[in-house]
């Protein structure tokens, strides 16, 4: 355990991922204090708060401390909280999981979130966990030969998979409890760099995954189809993963530019809620 000022950060046993204690999110938070955070999650990718028992309100300033909001479409927001939006699952729900497979959030974006924190309102008693993965440590791990073929390429992302009409959460999902809007808009595609330079630690991180990533651009179609597939195999090794287990009044912030996440289940009969906001760019909204 290590101690900035009052604020003790306990690294994890995992490739990320670290506690903090000593800070107090029901109340604003300092400058300083808002740079210390910032320091800690960005040196351990996933950062979580115990024994917070934060209001939507306290969610909302918290994130303020760190940039301006981020898009988050194809789930409607709250009624007068315009950028916060419920993650949940009621007890007797049989719809798929929610975001099960792995994904940075809102890839498909031109200018995709910095952050994404999410406040453990009702969890519980068993299951539920959060993977995350290590982008960097997967980048820095991929074979030479995937190396060359992917270094200087572009990954295709979209929505389509999930939030289109005939998407997984399209149409034809019944009986969800997430208040999920698709849209033929998830059809259109951005292109972000397969390796991709973290804009504040200048580090690459492997920018790709299972949820959103489409193909290569300038692959032939086949070639593509096997690259990305080779990637999706590497990224969630167990080496890269951190399982993150959540606990009422817990707040989780992790950085979508170098860790991609994927929701686990375990918890039927349960009702489980969380509310999330995404961060944008500080700097590129500044």
């Amino acid at each position: 355990m290590t101690t900035t000022s009052r604020i003790e950060v306990t690294p994890q046993d995992a490739p990320c991922g670290a506690q903090v204690r000593g800070v107090d999110l029901t109340a604003p938070l300092s400058a300083d204090t808002a740079a210390q955070l910032r320091k800690i999650w960005l040196d351990h990718l996933v950062i979580f708060f115990p024994d917070q028992p934060m209001s939507v309100e306290d969610l909302e300033r918290y994130a303020e401390a760190f940039g301006p909001n981020s898009e988050d479409p194809y789930i409607r927001a709250i009624p007068g909280h315009a950028h916060v939006v419920q993650v949940k699952r009621e007890a007797d729900e049989t719809s798929p999981l929610f975001a099960d497979n792995w994904h940075s959030d809102w890839s498909f974006l031109k200018i995709p979130p910095a952050a994404t924190a999410l406040f453990g309102n009702i969890i519980p008693p068993v299951g539920g966990d959060t993977l995350f993965a290590n982008q960097y440590a997967a980048w820095d791990a991929l074979p030479a030969a995937l190396r060359r073929t992917v270094e200087g390429r572009m990954g295709i992302h979209s929505a389509r998979n999930g939030y289109s009409r005939q998407g997984r959460y399209g149409e034809k999902d019944k009986g969800r409890s997430m208040d999920i809007i698709y849209s033929d808009d998830a059809m259109r595609t951005q292109v972000h760099p397969v390796g991709r330079v973290h804009p504040e630690t200048g580090r690459t991180a492997l920018f790709v995954s299972p949820g959103y990533t489409i193909g290569i651009e300038g692959l032939p179609e086949d070639e593509s189809r096997e690259v990305i597939q080779q990637l999706f195999a590497h990224l969630g090794k167990d080496e890269f993963v951190y399982r993150h287990r959540w606990a009422p009044n817990m707040l989780t912030m992790w950085d979508n530019r170098c860790l991609v996440h994927a929701a686990t289940g375990g918890f039927e009969g349960h009702r489980r809620l969380l509310h999330r906001i995404t961060i944008g760019e500080r700097s590129l909204h500044a």
